[in-house]
């Protein structure tokens, strides 16, 4: 193994920081552009990183199994292993917590268009591609402006206020960012030694909005109250704004209490560090961050 990756959808959250993991862990990187054939970018490099997603949910229906298609056809004509980001969206609204094992029951078109992609991608798994899939929660990052967490849930926390996109008291699964980059540099380093078709839990970690206004409470030293979110204008804008459509879709998960279990990852990768809630509210405290154009892709 050359320690080699190509990392397509470098500029997106995962995308970047995957990148940064990797070179930092001494691996030479190369960054798909779009604009080029992915075969021939792909060519002697070890893994590729599937990090394509269509901005703001757009075109999901098409876009999704056009990228795997063409994902998949540069790995079996290079013999390159794919490294794919994994949502919760495959698991619908059945209770946790959700691992390798849950059975796959979508309850969003969404969810069901990630189902055929997974699926998509463990039948080339039988015809000599080789997959890493780590599925992970709602992406965190202190220094991505464009997450969710960022937008929305402590747009207001300056103020002393957290927004609440559901049930304040319903822990939920999220992944920071660095850290599940890293997590897919210690599976890489290990790949060899999997099946053809591996699936991963990423632990994350799994908190309520109240968990986190008493995280903001400590790392700021200032009062935190919970507001809710408006979903009322999210419904009232569905019809002309695309965006608000497909989040309303996944307003469940919002109010789900879910969690991962990461029991598989941690045998794999055993003593893998990771932030606690309280690290991850002393990142989230340091100046906020702002974005000209919001993307949740």
């Amino acid at each position: 193994m050359t320690n080699t990756i190509l990392i397509t959808g470098a500029s997106g959250g995962i995308g970047r920081r995957t990148r940064q993991a990797f070179e930092r862990a001494g691996w030479t990187v190369r960054v798909y552009d779009r604009r080029t054939d992915l075969t021939e970018a792909a060519r002697g490099a070890d893994f590729i990183f599937n990090g394509m997603n269509p901005p703001m949910y757009r075109n999901w229906d098409t876009e999704i199994p056009r990228i795997t298609r063409q994902v998949i056809a540069a790995a079996k004509a290079t013999g390159a292993t794919i490294l794919q980001p994994g949502t919760v969206y495959v698991y619908g609204d059945q209770p946790g917590p959700w691992s390798e094992t849950t059975p796959q029951r979508a309850a969003s078109r969404k969810g069901r268009i990630r189902i055929d992609m997974e699926r998509d991608l463990l039948a080339a798994s039988s015809d000599g591609v080789r997959v890493v899939l780590l599925r992970a929660g709602d992406f965190i990052d202190a220094e991505n402006p464009q997450t969710l967490f960022n937008l929305v849930v402590l747009k207001g926390a300056a103020r002393g206020r957290v927004t609440a996109t559901g049930n304040p008291d319903a822990p939920r699964a999220y992944a920071n960012l660095p850290d599940l980059a890293r997590g897919f540099v210690a599976l890489a380093e290990q790949a060899e030694d999997f099946a053809p078709y591996e699936e991963f839990a990423f632990p994350g970690v799994s908190f309520s909005y109240r968990d986190l206004a008493q995280a903001m409470e400590r790392a700021t030293g200032r009062r935190m109250r919970i507001g809710r979110f408006p979903w009322w204008a999210l419904r009232l804008a569905s019809p002309v704004w695309g965006f608000a459509r497909e989040m309303t879709e996944m307003r469940y998960l919002h109010e789900l209490p879910h969690s991962l279990d990461g029991a598989k990852f941690a045998r794999t990768v055993p003593g893998f560090a990771q932030s606690d809630l309280d690290a991850i509210a002393r990142a989230h405290a340091g100046p906020a961050p702002s974005a000209r154009v919001a993307s949740l892709a």
